[in-house]
């Protein structure tokens, strides 16, 4: 944290995680509407709104301004956003309710049990799998937000260019599902050796 800003909350990494949290609403609504523009329009603030998610933690790191609360903010944005668009899509049969409801409560469990360490002094680091797994989630959600057939090569008219984005959004979301509960296990096997020694 510098001691040259006397508002340490009102920093560039911790504005770019308020404004994370501020596209939440415009995501919802637009994905009020099953239509295709917003559909792409969802996916194009999605995919900014997760930049972000990189920027803020680089931005903080190299500046040397990281505080509790962008620590404590942050994390809390990348759920938000997350829980907003499955939920979102839930009603339009794009993705499996039971697949939604793996990933939510996974990180609902981790963030308490997270909760716990903190208050405990302990603090457990994030590994690997959960970076994959957040990757795998973003480019899934993206694919699933976009949902139809996309022709991505100016237009060429050839059926082997046309992609369905659904399809792409499920083969990714299998992806995230199967590394968010190997993910999930990992972090609870770690909380407990932590926690009874």
């Amino acid at each position: 944290m510098s001691s040259a800003n006397p508002h340490p909350i009102f920093n560039i990494p911790n504005i770019l995680t308020m404004t994370r949290i501020a596209a939440i609403p415009l995501l919802a609504g637009l994905l009020m509407s099953p239509s295709q523009p917003a559909g792409f329009w969802a996916a194009a603030v999605f995919a900014l709104a997760s930049i972000t998610d990189w920027l803020d933690g680089y931005l903080a790191r190299r500046m040397g301004i990281v505080t509790v609360f962008g620590k404590f903010l942050d994390p809390i944005a990348d759920k938000l956003i997350v829980m907003a668009a499955l939920i979102m899509i839930l009603p339009f049969n794009r993705v499996p309710a039971w697949m939604v409801l793996v990933i939510l409560g996974r990180e609902i469990i981790i963030t308490g049990l997270r909760g716990i360490a903190s208050s405990e002094g302990i603090i457990i680091h994030a590994s690997d799998l959960g970076k994959f797994k957040t990757i795998f989630q973003i480019v899934a959600i993206i694919g699933l937000l976009l949902h139809y057939n996309y022709n991505w090569l100016f237009g060429i008219q050839d059926p082997l260019l046309i992609v369905n984005m659904h399809n792409v959004g499920m083969f990714y979301l299998w992806i995230a599902t199967l590394l968010t509960v190997w993910s999930g296990m990992d972090y609870l096997v770690r909380f407990v050796r932590v926690i009874v020694r």
